[in-house]
Order: C-alpha cells, then structure tokens, then sequence
C-alpha cells in the first residue's frame, strides 16, 4: 500500500472516530436539556475550528449581557481606528448613574468624577456594569454604531438596539439585542484568532473576559479550578409569571494542552429555578470539556 494511500486510510479512520465521539457529546447534552423547560441554543466550535456542534444553532436569542463582548469590540476598534484612547477620559455625572447594577456608581454613588475608557471598558466587560456599558454606547455614538460595525465583520444573525437603560423599561425590549448561538460563536471565535483587532486591543480585552466576575457556577462552573476560560455572561430578571428570559454565558475555554474551544450556551424562556439554569449551562460546559480532552487530537 501506498504511503497517499495509508494517509488516506488513516485520516478516514481518525475522522470516523471523532465523529462517533461528537454523536455522543451531542446524546449527552440533548439528556441534559430536553426535560428542561426552557429554550437551549448551543454553538461550540472545537479546536482549529473542529468539531462544530449545534443545537438549536440558528435560533433567535435575547443576549442580555452577553451583548457587552460586541459593544467592547466596537469600543476597541474604534481605538485601533484613532477614534478613541485606552487611557482617554470621560466626564461621568451623577445623572448617569442610574439605579441598576453598577459597580461604578456603588464607587462614584454621585457621579462627577473623569473615568477613562479602559476603566469603563474594564467595568463593562469585567464587571457587567450597566450605567458603564451605557455610556461606552454614548461614547462610540449609538448602538446602532456598534450594530452596523458587528455586521461589517460578517456576523449578521445579531442584532444590537437597546441600551441597557431602554431594556429596564420594558420587558419585551431585551428581545431586540438578540443573537443566534452559532453567530456568536464566530464572533468570539474570530475574536480570539485575532482576526478582528489589533494585536493589543486584543490583549487587552482577552484579559478583561479572563476576569469576569458574574457567572462563576456556569461556564466555568465544572470545570478544573484554574481552567482559563475568557466569556461574557448575560442575565435577566424573571417575570411574575416566572419566566426567565435569559441566563447565557458565552465564551472561549483553553484546554491543558493550550488547544482552545469557543462554548455558547443561551438559555432562554425558562420556567426553571435560577440555579437550574446555570447548571444547565455549568453540565453542557463539562460535558464538552470532557469530550474535548479525551478527543484525538488533530492538526
């Protein structure tokens, strides 16, 4: 036999196998969903764009705060544009401290204060601060300004219309930031290739996802303590007929051998308790975890 031939023979036989294994990662995640009440959507992306897996992977989804990761990248090209600097600063008066979740306004309770762009930045994406991610939304012009420039990129199942502020006022306004599982996990995954911002806007923003605060019991909730993971999480209120719109967390988890995996995770409409819900996202996270370090490993 050849050596083409022999390649070919083993190629088949690698990719035959990873396929069974993804068959089965997929078994293993519909059991984990399919006696919920809730709407699951699911994009993962596995190493060197690999092994890609959907469920419900072209599904319209509210983002909630999951929609700060595009807000920021918008923020940082228009940095590596000129537009704007890291350590510019911006005037914050006490009317943009409204009542919401905001580490920022717990330390500038009465405004009047020069905050810089990271600082903000670091606050959106970090901490999911709301009055934070509003006025990175004034700042850039809009959010139709960071809408038009996530399209510009090739992602075009999302969609960016309300600032946090416009969401608070009405329930069903959080449905017009949404975004399909599987554009979402373009985005971050182009995102971490480096093929969207500079080399240090990416840096930068790569760290602020690695601190987030918000979700610990999701993502990274299963998995081995000190596992990096850099994502966004996104969270709303449930309503008194006790629907959770959404309880999401999206984002990019490195393996022990530094192979990385692009996870989303979008749990939406759920009659579920919310710790439910963030372990349906913490079990579908270790079960592609698991999946992934005992796969094959490809080049």
């Amino acid at each position: 036999m050849c050596l083409k031939t022999t390649t070919a023979a083993v190629l088949f036989l690698v990719t035959s196998v990873v396929s069974a294994q993804t068959d089965v990662l997929r078994k293993k995640i519909r059991s984990l969903i399919d006696t919920r009440q809730a709407n699951v959507g699911i994009a993962i992306i596995g190493p060197f764009g690999q092994d890609t897996l959907t469920v419900h992977g072209r599904h319209r989804y509210p983002m909630q705060s999951t929609y700060k990761f595009p807000l920021a990248l918008a923020v940082f090209h228009q940095i590596d544009q000129g537009q704007l600097r890291l350590d510019q600063t911006v005037h914050v008066t006490k009317a943009d401290m409204l009542p919401t979740y905001s580490p920022l306004r717990e330390q500038y309770p009465e405004g009047n204060v020069d905050v810089t762009v990271q600082e903000l930045l670091k606050y959106t994406v970090t901490y999911s601060d709301n009055n934070a991610c509003d006025i990175l939304f004034r700042l850039i012009g809009g959010t139709a300004v960071a809408d038009r420039y996530i399209h510009s990129l090739g992602i075009a199942d999302m969609a960016i219309v309300a600032t946090e502020e416009e969401m608070s006022r009405a329930w069903d306004v959080q449905y017009t930031n949404w975004t399909t599982p599987v554009a979402m996990a373009k985005m971050l995954t182009e995102f971490y290739e480096g093929k969207h911002l500079a080399a240090g806007s990416r840096a930068v923003l790569w760290k602020m996802m690695v601190a987030t605060v918000p979700g610990a019991q999701r993502l990274k909730g299963r998995l081995p303590a000190g596992t990096t993971v850099g994502h966004r999480t996104g969270t709303s209120n449930t309503n008194e007929q006790g629907l959770t719109a959404a309880v999401n967390d999206v984002g990019v988890v490195v393996l022990p051998d530094g192979r990385t995996y692009t996870i989303v995770v979008l749990v939406s409409d759920s009659h579920e308790k919310p710790e439910v819900n963030e372990k349906i996202i913490a079990d579908i996270s270790k079960a592609t975890w698991d999946h992934f370090t005992s796969s094959p490993k490809r080049k």
